[in-house]
């Protein structure tokens, strides 16, 4: 377990590596098709448990790509993220959008949701391995039943410990191969500044979340494909990468590939 100086400076760490990306964060995401088809997926994920006016909790909401998303859908969202310079973001894109009615924005911490001062939501939502920075989740889902109506859903976005593609890079002898399944998490370098990351299982997820909440569906992605951070791969062997594709497609919902890949889509609700 961290003590606090510990724990604070992980936390700082976090803070200024995402500060800095999020200056050219949207104009990397854009730029990135493999990224921009995995988060339509992720969309088609969670539109099949919307419905119309739900209010929508993000965690790590980043630089509001997704909470535009969800508002131009019309559904009210409340953004946390614990980066200023991701918050600032996402204020920009309330003024530039017209959203102030449907985007509200807080400096919150998904380890601190005890401190969300809103009326209850109907889902709570977490993109792209953001709970990967975290390494108990049991303190993130402990204050659910506080924050969610009853019926609600949960969709986590999350980065598991066996991902085959990564593991297939030990034939071409790298060494972080094996990284997802260090034991106390692997250490991350972004924009100069390094932290600690933590890969969840999907039994793991389950078990934080606890007894009322019921697990309904999980996809993979990019578990036999190239991830966003293979786009040079992709490009090098397009015929390829679309080859792994359709058959990451075919296979993103069946055991074991939606338990192990880059990503999984995980969906619970909350039945007490």
């Amino acid at each position: 377990m961290l003590d606090h100086s510990t724990a604070g400076n992980a936390l700082t760490a976090i803070q200024k590596a995402f500060g800095k990306q999020a200056i050219h964060y949207d104009q990397d995401d854009y730029a990135n098709p493999i990224l921009n088809h995995w988060r339509h997926q992720v969309y088609r994920h969670v539109d099949r448990f919307l419905t119309p006016g739900n209010r929508i909790l993000e965690l790590n909401a980043g630089t509001g790509i997704d909470a535009l998303y969800f508002a131009q859908a019309g559904h009210p969202v409340h953004a946390t993220d614990i980066s200023p310079g991701m918050i600032r973001k996402i204020k920009e894109k309330i003024d530039q959008f017209h959203l102030d009615e449907l985007v509200t924005v807080q400096d919150c911490s998904f380890e601190s949701l005890h401190l969300v001062q809103q009326q209850k939501f109907d889902y709570i939502f977490s993109n792209f391995g953001g709970l990967n920075c975290c390494s108990d989740l049991g303190s993130v889902a402990k204050p659910l039943p506080q924050l969610l109506n009853k019926g609600g859903y949960v969709t986590w976005v999350i980065m598991p410990p066996v991902c085959p593609w990564e593991l297939a890079g030990i034939f071409k002898g790298n060494k972080a191969a094996f990284r997802r399944l260090m034991k106390g998490g692997t250490t991350a370098y972004l924009e100069g500044e390094t932290f600690m990351t933590y890969y969840h299982s999907l039994s793991i997820i389950r078990q934080k979340l606890g007894r009322h909440f019921q697990f309904l569906k999980a996809e993979g992605l990019g578990a036999l494909s190239p991830p966003p951070s293979s786009l040079k791969f992709s490009m090098t062997y397009p015929k390829t990468a679309f080859f792994l594709e359709k058959i990451n497609q075919w296979l993103r919902m069946s055991f074991p590939f939606n338990r192990c890949a880059d990503h999984i889509i995980v969906t619970f609700q909350y039945c007490p």
